[in-house]
Formats: C-alpha cells, sequence, structure tokens
C-alpha cells in the first residue's frame, strides 16, 4: 500500500508539474490528486518537494522514453517522428493547451537550492536523444547524424509544445513535423 501510495503521488506530481509548473504545485495539491493519505507524503519524500520532483521527473522520463521506443520500432525515421510527435499533439488537444512537459516544467525554472532536479532533467533529455539516435540509426540514418539530428528533434518538439500552448494551436507542432520528417529522410538517403 505505501509503494502504491509513493507511485500515485509521483505520477501526480508529474501530471500537476505538466499544467501548473514545479512553483505552482505544492505538496496539498499532490496529495488531493493523488488521493494519498496526508502524512505519507513526508514518510515517502522526507528531503521535501525537490525529493519528489527529481522523482517526479525521472517517472516522466521514463514514460516519454518508452513512447519514444515504440515510435522508432518500426524503422522507418518519418514514421517516428509522426508517432513520438502524435502523442504530444493529443496532451495538447486534450488538455485544451494546459499541459506540457513536466520535465521541461522542472527544467526552466531555477533551482539553486536543488541542482538535483537539473541533473534529472539532463539525463531524461540525454536517454530520449539517444533512444531516438539508436531508432534513427535502425532506420538508415548514419551514426554521427543520428546523435545530432535527435537531439534537434527533442529540441524542436519540447520548444512547438511550448509554442502550441501559447498560441491555444497546434500548427507550430505541425510545421515542426513537416520539417523534421524532412530531415529524417534526407538523412536516411545520405551516402
Amino acid at each position: 500500500m505505501g509503494t502504491d501510495s509513493r507511485e500515485r503521488m509521483v505520477r501526480s506530481a508529474a501530471y500537476l508539474f505538466r499544467e501548473r509548473g514545479y512553483s505552482g504545485t505544492g505538496f496539498r495539491d499532490v496529495i488531493a490528486h493523488s488521493g494519498a493519505p496526508r502524512g505519507s507524503i513526508y514518510h515517502h519524500f522526507p528531503d521535501g518537494k525537490a525529493q519528489l520532483a527529481e522523482e517526479a521527473v525521472r517517472y516522466a522520463g521514463d514514460f516519454l522514453n518508452a513512447g519514444i521506443l515504440a515510435a522508432t520500432e518500426g524503422g522507418d525515421a518519418a514514421s517516428a517522428v509522426d508517432a513520438f510527435t502524435g502523442w504530444w499533439r493529443q496532451v495538447l488537444i486534450r488538455s485544451e493547451f494546459r499541459a506540457g512537459c513536466p520535465v521541461v516544467a522542472v527544467t526552466v525554472e531555477s533551482h539553486e537550492d536543488a541542482p538535483q532536479l537539473a541533473a534529472a532533467a539532463a539525463a531524461a533529455f540525454d536517454r530520449w536523444r539517444d533512444t531516438l539516435a539508436t531508432g534513427l540509426g535502425n532506420a538508415g540514418v548514419p551514426d554521427d547524424r543520428a546523435g545530432r539530428l535527435a537531439r534537434l528533434i527533442v529540441a524542436a518538439v519540447e520548444g512547438a509544445t511550448i509554442l502550441c500552448r501559447a498560441h491555444r494551436d497546434v500548427a507550430p507542432l505541425d510545421d515542426v513535423v513537416t520539417e523534421l520528417k524532412d530531415l529524417t529522410r534526407q538523412a536516411v538517403q545520405e551516402p
């Protein structure tokens, strides 16, 4: 039961960070959203909100990495871009443009007192890049280009997600997807 409460709180924190950001999400919000007993949050996260956020970033990173892995299994680089970004498109539309990436939400806020948050976010971004690079390599993108292209995909999709939220429209993501698919097709065709 304790592990279940802990997992629910981590998932709830990640979910709430997507919509409210790190600073806009408190322990009370996480308890209310997760349905966990009030005292359990201090039991499971004795080092406070930064510990919860670090675990939420890891959870979100693992969750999104699983989606990237599934998207790259088909062996076609352009289809992988579609599959990866299709999930983001659904999140944006279903949340009426309130939800973004919880990893970005934690990253963009200053955490001088909790450097482990930046480290957890960097690890998530690196894992996504590595998974994408492997998938792009398996799809025929030369290894020396696959890593750079994977980093571009992560950065472009994260940036497009932010623009979509600001504009309350998926057009920025659709534009980015079109360009990324062209780039991945070209990368596969290079000698």
